[in-house]
């Protein structure tokens, strides 16, 4: 074997390391920078949608002109995924904390599903690193509370995406005429649904009224007919005995009572006929208040119905269109706020929509009304799973167009249209707009979120007496019970054997399956063994 000098092994380790150094510098080139906090150089509007991509842990906020601020951010991590989808924010809570892990902080909150997803401030290790939320940092999500409203929307992106300016035919061209009268009307249709519903009230009263008389009324009839009958009967018998009467004392003391039952019954009679005469303008009047309430109560269902289709006209409004259920999905805010948090949507409109080629997969596009322009309004397209182009999407679609005349006419900035292949979401109900999530990612951010339920708890005050005692604690006070409490103190009362009286209570079936469930909470919370 040839022998390597002192000179060549010098030169081959420098070799080695230039080629080191040179890998390490192209790595470094190549290597993405890491996002940092930025702001558009200009005055910003109201942000109208942001956008966070998974791949690069960064948010950006649009408003009508473009981007105005961006910042990294953490998402879920493996088992705990952030779902990619379509969101809106559906509530803010300035100090908010979590009822799912150990009350943690989630200062400047903003919810998109009910079930626990929200972007809020929080630690960024420059990794994907939370349960699920979307991490800001603090600074800028506290900045950022107060510029948005409930409703705009949330992409989540498995990758970048950004919006792009777009157009076509499918997408909504308001009426200018329409929108600018859109205010007055819903003004005019709002006082007669006002008025309608005090004459419905009014005639409600007054049917009330007549039919408390007439009940009455009738009640008298009935009486002087019960009377009459008995009248005629009595007559009737007088008739009867008197043919059967043999002497002339017993028809002339039948004929007596003859006379006076005919008598009876005449007086029954004209009673009866008095009575009917007078009650017949009251009856016919009592059956007039009945239909006209009925009448008004129908008024005031249209017209209610009228004003709250006029007042929804100033919204923007925001359709769905999946390919998986063939429906269309139309929501507005009605900015009614429900006492469980958050407002409530109006989702009125659903009906089927005609997809060409069903089979087909179309992608998820999000379709955004961002400002107006001399053609109506002027849109950016979102493209977060691929399918068809954008344009070639809404080529497929044929919106019905009772639907559009219902909505185009006087659609807003702020409007938008999403197409999926994709249903809504579960998360989808009355107190949010749309959810709908890419089912070939990772959802592990929902799977792991499950609603706060009651457990039972032994009662601190009855270990040893003679009844065992219960209290129900949530999932939020469970933790909060146990994080106040001396960890070696109840890892060891409730983990190694209890004390000699109460071990031999233990044989007990109620003891049993009373002391079950508090130790599987507790392994749960401190993950013990």
């Amino acid at each position: 074997m040839r022998r390597w000098g002192p000179p060549a092994i010098v030169t081959l380790a420098a070799m080695a390391a230039l080629t080191a150094l040179s890998a390490d510098a192209a790595a470094r080139q190549t290597r993405p920078a890491p996002p940092t906090e930025a702001t558009a150089p200009r005055d910003a509007g109201e942000p109208i949608m942001a956008i966070v991509s998974i791949k690069t842990q960064q948010v950006t906020f649009y408003d009508a002109d473009g981007w105005i601020l961006r910042a990294p951010v953490s998402t879920g991590t493996t088992g705990r995924e952030t779902p990619a989808g379509v969101f809106a924010v559906v509530e803010k809570d300035k100090d908010h904390r979590s009822t799912l892990y150990d009350d943690a902080e989630m200062p400047n909150m903003q919810r998109i599903t009910w079930n626990g997803i929200a972007l809020h401030g929080g630690p960024l290790p420059g990794y994907a690193a939370s349960h699920g939320c979307v991490r800001m940092p603090y600074d800028f999500a506290e900045k950022l509370f107060d510029k948005t409203r409930i409703g705009m929307r949330v992409i989540i992106s498995p990758n970048d995406a950004a919006p792009v300016e777009f157009s076509h035919t499918a997408l909504f061209v308001p009426n200018a005429e329409a929108v600018a009268a859109a205010p007055a009307r819903a003004e005019t249709l709002a006082r007669e649904a006002e008025e309608a519903a005090k004459t419905a009230d009014k005639a409600k009263k007054a049917a009330a009224t007549a039919a408390r008389e007439t009940a009455s009324l009738t009640a008298s009839l009935r009486k002087l007919e019960w009377l009459k009958t008995r009248a005629d009967a009595e007559l009737a018998f007088a008739d009867k005995t008197l043919a059967a009467a043999k002497t002339d004392q017993a028809k002339a003391r039948v004929g007596e009572q003859k006379q006076k039952a005919a008598l009876k019954a005449e007086e029954a009679g004209t009673q009866l006929n008095t009575a009917k005469a007078d009650a017949k303008s009251k009856l016919d009047a009592a059956a007039a208040a009945k239909d006209t309430a009925k009448a008004a109560q129908t008024k005031k269902a249209d017209t209610a119905k009228a004003a709250s289709e006029a007042k929804l006209a100033l919204e923007p409004v925001s359709v769905y269109i999946s390919r998986a259920t063939q429906k269309i999905y139309v929501r507005r805010n009605t900015h009614k706020s429900w006492p469980d948090g958050g407002e409530v949507f109006d989702a009125t409109i659903e009906v089927p929509v005609t997809i060409r080629n069903p089979d087909k997969r179309i992608g998820t596009h999000v379709f955004t009304a961002m400002a107006r322009n001399d053609a109506g309004l002027r849109w950016t397209a979102v493209t977060i799973d691929n399918g068809d182009d954008a344009k070639d999407a809404l080529d497929r679609i044929t919106i019905p167009q009772d639907v559009l005349h219902r909505i185009a006419p006087t659609a807003l900035p702020r409007s938008s249209i999403i197409v999926s292949d994709e249903p809504l979401s579960r998360e989808t109900n009355y107190r949010t707009e749309f959810v709908a999530v890419l089912n070939n990612q990772p959802q592990g951010g929902f799977v792991t979120r499950r609603p706060t339920v009651d457990v039972p708890i032994a009662s601190g005050n009855s270990w040893g007496d003679g009844d065992f005692g219960f209290f129900f604690l949530s999932n939020l006070k469970l933790q909060k019970f146990y994080r106040v409490q001396n960890f070696a103190f109840y890892h060891q009362f409730l983990l190694q054997p209890f004390d000699q009286k109460f071990r031999a209570r233990r044989a007990s079936r109620h003891v049993n399956l009373a002391y079950r469930p508090v130790v599987l909470v507790f392994k749960e919370i401190y993950r013990c063994p």
